[in-house]
């Protein structure tokens, strides 16, 4: 039982994001948008002050390295699903837009797909056994393994009066910085699911922006004639 809660908790965070964004879909969007500009700007942030403080000053902080390397990682891991839900994601469609329209549909279809079983296979490759395939592990096993470990990161450290306050360990647990690996792809499997379903009822043709060149050419095509 203590291996199947990991699973468990993401199966309820989609369960509630699709209740949520069925009640709400604008305040999603400004909560992805919102939670992904935090990130940006904060690494924005942190590393202008230890630029100050480096060469004004002859100090710093010396986990801030590590500290904006991992609020990177959580963009990119929190970004891509965020991507594929607007149609960010940049793509090559000229073979496809050739096909017959049934086998469009069925190429986009398949990207999609692909993008589904991708994200499967990295959060737990155990289910590929059952197709005789050696493989093992996952997202969910990688995070489970560090939070039963409970070893820190190499310089990201709480300050002095967490540790004597709440009786913390000296450095952040390493569960805490990877807790994005299985959010995020499990995030990016939902995503590419409702992708499938826009893509099959003709609500949506691709997971890829592959016109967004021409469209921008197309919406300023008259700005040099002024």
């Amino acid at each position: 039982m203590a291996g199947i809660w990991p699973y468990l908790a993401i199966l309820a965070l989609i369960a509630l994001l699709f209740l949520w964004e069925r009640r709400s879909p604008e305040a999603v969007t400004r909560f992805e948008e919102n939670a992904l500009a935090l990130l940006l700007a904060t690494i924005t942030l942190v590393s202008f002050v230890q630029v100050i403080a480096r060469y004004g000053f002859n100090t710093g902080w010396s986990g801030a390295l590590e500290f904006t390397r991992i609020l990177f990682a959580w963009i990119i891991l929190f970004g891509m699903s965020y991507g594929l839900k607007t149609g960010l994601h940049l793509g090559v469609d000229a073979a496809i837009r050739a096909f017959p329209k049934p086998l469009f549909r069925f190429a986009a279809l398949f990207g999609a797909g692909a993008t589904l079983l991708y994200a499967l296979i990295l959060l737990n490759a155990d289910w590929l056994r059952i197709f005789g395939a050696d493989s093992s592990g996952g997202a969910v096993f990688y995070w489970q393994r560090f939070f039963q470990i409970g070893i820190g990161l190499d310089d990201l450290r709480y300050p002095e009066w967490m540790q004597e306050t709440f009786g913390l360990q000296e450095r952040v647990q390493r569960w805490i910085a990877y807790l994005i690996l299985p959010i995020g792809l499990a995030l990016l499997g939902f995503r590419a699911l409702q992708a499938i379903v826009d893509i099959a009822t003709g609500k949506r043709e691709l997971i890829i922006a592959g016109h967004e060149a021409e469209d921008l050419v197309a919406e300023n095509k008259d700005i040099l004639k002024d």
